[in-house]
């Protein structure tokens, strides 16, 4: 079976289970993660690392099996350097505390590379920059034309999105930072970090990506941003549970902001982005 073959059959896949991937998922997740940090879920359940990054990558699907006909060469080198740059700036962070701030992980997610950063982590990670990157390419409309408008509007959406993600973690101890911090026990120097993390990887994500063959993919392909659905019903979800209201919050707003690309309703029915935007 040739590549294009399997492309069509995981769309075919991602299509006909949206409303399972992009709802049930994130809250079957948002309940078991819960009930694992509170003590309801006994062991060895509890945080199982395998079931943790299972739940991820399906919830992650869309969005990987949308990006994936765009990968040629030129996306395969940046995904390869950008897989590279991410364990090298975790284990760099784990064990110094830069850029990030001095934290550790407390919860196995998945395997762990060197016993200290998930082995899964571009899993994690990358899907963060990829939903800002379409959100705002998707919002911009036109004005995404201008270079310095895609990649400081997704920089932006990459710290909302960290808001979100980080109080949530927190809360459920998957990584906690050894002086805490104002921001629900995560410091400032955590964004900081993020921005230069953030930076590097969204202007590579810019560089190995065609601006056409993106908006053509996706409006060929409503279930692109449904990842972007699960974040937000998950983090979202969490954050409300632990009375963490701000960044509960933001994520309504992302939510806001995901329905005005009148991609994802409640009937999961497919829309076409509807207009045509050429920046290269």
């Amino acid at each position: 079976m040739d590549r294009r073959a399997i492309e069509g059959r995981l769309e075919t896949l991602v299509s006909e289970n949206r409303f399972t991937i992009a709802v049930v998922f994130p809250v079957i997740g948002a309940l078991l993660l819960l009930g694992s940090a509170e003590g309801w879920v006994p062991e060895p359940f509890a945080f199982q690392p395998t079931m943790v990054l299972f739940g991820t990558a399906v919830m992650r699907l869309p969005l990987i099996v949308g990006v994936l006909p765009l990968l040629d060469r030129r996306g395969a080198i940046g995904l390869l350097a950008l897989t590279g740059y991410a364990y090298g700036i975790e284990l760099v962070g784990v064990h110094t505390g830069l850029p990030y701030g001095d934290f550790a992980y407390l919860v196995e997610l998945g395997p762990m590379l060197f016993g200290s950063v998930p082995l899964g982590l571009p899993v994690f990670f990358f899907p963060l920059v990829l939903n800002s990157y379409l959100l705002v390419v998707l919002l911009a409309g036109d004005r995404a034309r201008s270079t310095p408008v895609r990649l400081l509007g997704t920089l932006g959406m990459v710290l909302a999105m960290d808001l979100v993600l980080d109080p949530g973690a927190v809360g459920l101890g998957f990584w906690a930072y050894a002086e805490g911090g104002a921001y629900y026990g995560v410091p400032a120097s955590n964004y900081a970090g993020w921005v230069l993390s953030g930076a590097i990887s969204v202007s590579v994500f810019d560089w190995m990506l065609d601006g056409t063959a993106l908006l053509d993919r996706l409006a060929q392909t409503p279930f692109m941003l449904d990842d972007l659905v699960s974040f937000v019903i998950l983090w979202g979800g969490i954050n409300l549970y632990f009375g963490q209201l701000v960044p509960a919050a933001l994520a309504v707003l992302l939510g806001l902001g995901l329905a005005r690309t009148d991609r994802f309703d409640s009937a999961i029915r497919p829309t076409l982005l509807g207009r045509r935007l050429d920046w290269r």
